[in-house]
């Protein structure tokens, strides 16, 4: 029988080559085949599920809205759906953290609001150069990927990244001396030979470059730098965000207030395609129509967006959830990661994984999982990590189901207790 994925569709696929069955219909934390087979989900959507599949509190309100004949395409004009999920973002989300940001819907993905924020912080210091860090990923596009670590994804650009620079995450030179030594002398001298940057971008947990989270320390660190050298601070949250270290932005437990926050995969709470550019009043000098795109006022993902919103965040009972399911995921994670020599537990919240030191072992795990009903996939440079990105709404027993098969699969690839 003729396969059309593989006859018409580019070779630039990539997840229908790792999890080889066709998927027809799910719920919750739980994915069927075509064939009838049952997975238990620990990839949401890459993070785009953070409430699962079709979370009936947000599948209702979009079929309502649905057939109603409101309003789905607008660009960036006004429309009710648009009022009450700005409202919501603002009153459950913005007032509560006492963070004044302004809004931006900059298009439907994480590398458009990446590619706005970099704009904006060179537009308003009129300088050109932005620091990244190592094996950070922020997206695909030229600017997103200018600022991005991984050299596979940086070849595909076709021409060379320029007017960025990448520096040590932490962690990145253990035992080298002071977190920030270089950073801050250079930027202090001015023999250096080190222009001042516009801004700089970080990940508080690199979801794609090895799961390795930031210390807060670390980040108020940083922050303080970027503060006392007029360098604007841009916190990647696209995938870390909405709720998946435990507070809806990971940036809270560090206690610091970014320039500007880059928000997508969860925000419209259903697997929508949604994006927030979120920064500080007085950066707003953009000129009408400076930044725009055709898809940056989808109205089913404003639905979805403000019903997660109203649910999940008005109070501090899911919050409260999230922080059990971390402890039921990290310590499941650490009992595998104990099997095997020289592995270990990274990540923070509901995203984490297990680090092993012979770089293929995550892959044969992941694929000895898929084999036996479980979504796992591997990140950093040489897909050395194991990650878990359950949904932050799955129940207890999934959430056992999972792990349990997590590890049949590790001792399977890896044998015994080490």
């Amino acid at each position: 029988m003729t396969d059309i994925f593989e006859t018409l569709e580019s070779e630039v696929r990539s997840y229908c080559r790792t999890w080889d069955t066709v998927f027809d219909h799910a719920e919750g934390s739980l994915l069927y085949g075509e064939d009838g087979k049952e997975y238990v989900d620990f990839f949401s959507g890459a993070g785009a599920l953070n409430y699962g599949h079709n979370n009936p509190l947000l599948l209702q309100p979009l079929i309502e809205y649905l057939q109603s004949g409101a309003v789905v395409h607008s660009l960036d004009m006004k429309t009710p759906a648009k009022r009450r999920f700005l409202e919501a973002f603002n009153e459950v989300v913005l007032t509560p953290r006492s963070l004044d940001y302004k809004v931006m819907f900059p298009g439907p993905t994480g590398t458009n609001t990446v590619e706005s924020a970099l704009k904006l912080a060179r537009k308003v210091t009129g300088r050109h150069h932005i620091l990244g860090f190592t094996n950070a990923f922020h997206g695909m596009t030229l600017g997103s990927l200018s600022v991005t670590g991984n050299s596979m994804k940086r070849r595909g650009a076709g021409i060379p990244l320029t007017n960025t620079s990448s520096i040590p995450y932490d962690g990145y030179l253990e035992g080298s001396g002071g977190d920030f030594q270089w950073l801050s002398r250079t930027l202090e001298d001015s023999g250096s030979g080190v222009d001042l940057p516009a801004a700089v971008i970080v990940e508080t947990v690199q979801g794609e470059g090895g799961l390795r989270a930031a210390r807060a320390a670390w980040l108020r660190g940083l922050a303080e730098i970027c503060s006392l050298h007029g360098v604007l601070l841009i916190v990647d949250d696209v995938q870390a965000g909405c709720g998946r270290t435990g507070t809806f932005f990971s940036f809270e437990e560090a206690g610091i207030v970014p320039d500007i926050v880059c928000l997508s995969k969860s925000i419209s709470g259903f697997g929508l395609p949604m994006a927030l550019t979120l920064f500080k009043p007085e950066l707003d000098i953009w000129k009408p129509g400076e930044h725009n795109g055709t898809f940056r006022g989808h109205n089913p993902a404003f639905v979805t967006g403000a019903a997660a919103l109203r649910h999940f965040w008005a109070d501090s009972d899911f919050q409260l959830q999230i922080g059990e399911r971390s402890v039921q995921l990290h310590g499941g994670l650490e009992e595998i990661a104990l099997r095997t020599e020289g592995a270990h537990v990274r990540g923070r919240g509901m995203i984490a994984g297990i680090y092993y030191p012979d770089p293929e072992t995550a892959g044969k795990i992941a694929s000895e999982s898929f084999a036996r009903g479980l979504l796992v996939e591997t990140s950093g440079p040489k897909g050395e990590v194991l990650k878990a990105l359950p949904a932050l709404t799955i129940d207890p027993d999934a959430l056992r189901r999972g792990l349990a098969i997590l590890a049949d699969a590790a001792e399977a690839v890896t044998g015994s207790i080490a």
